[in-house]
């Protein structure tokens, strides 16, 4: 049985650890981690699921901005490969959905597959661009609230 829980501070090293497993080395060149650079994670919504004491899972979430609208980044999100295909992500991006919506947060975007992300409601963004090199085709998003991302255009960049 997983337990669902709140990232904590003495969880860092073994998140960092499962993300360079579950993802290509070279992970932090990524466009999207030049919004996270220097910009702390919205703690209360970043999650880990903890397996007999081992963290199984996690998800974070950042601030960013889209001209003066603020929206979650949402990522990475990451199973350890022994977990994987047991729905966990899937769970996880699901109580972050729910958490930032009851938090307030308007509108949430990430850079990942469309037909994937599309089972959570994500669509491609025409007109928000992320920093490069990253293809427009991946560049989703998902409104919290009604019409949250109405007349949303611009260049992604680090919240403040």
């Amino acid at each position: 049985m997983f337990e669902l829980r709140p990232e904590g501070p003495g969880d860092q090293w073994e998140v960092e650890a499962l993300y360079d497993l579950c993802f290509a080395p070279g992970r932090e060149a990524l466009s999207s981690y030049r919004l996270r650079d220097a910009v702390p994670p919205v703690a209360d919504l970043c999650l880990v699921a903890v397996d007999s004491g081992a963290i199984a899972a996690a998800i974070r979430f950042w601030p960013v901005r889209i001209g003066a609208a603020r929206a979650l980044l949402l990522g990475p999100v990451a199973v350890h490969p022994t977990h994987q295909g047991e729905g966990i992500g899937a769970w996880l991006i699901r109580e972050g959905i729910e958490r930032a919506r009851a938090r307030g947060w308007p509108r949430m975007m990430l850079v990942g597959d469309a037909p994937y992300y599309g089972r959570f409601g994500f669509t491609r963004l025409a007109g928000v661009t992320m920093p490069p090199p990253t293809n427009p085709e991946r560049v989703l998003g998902l409104a919290l609230q009604p019409g949250a991302w109405d007349h949303v255009k611009g260049h992604v960049t680090p919240a403040a």
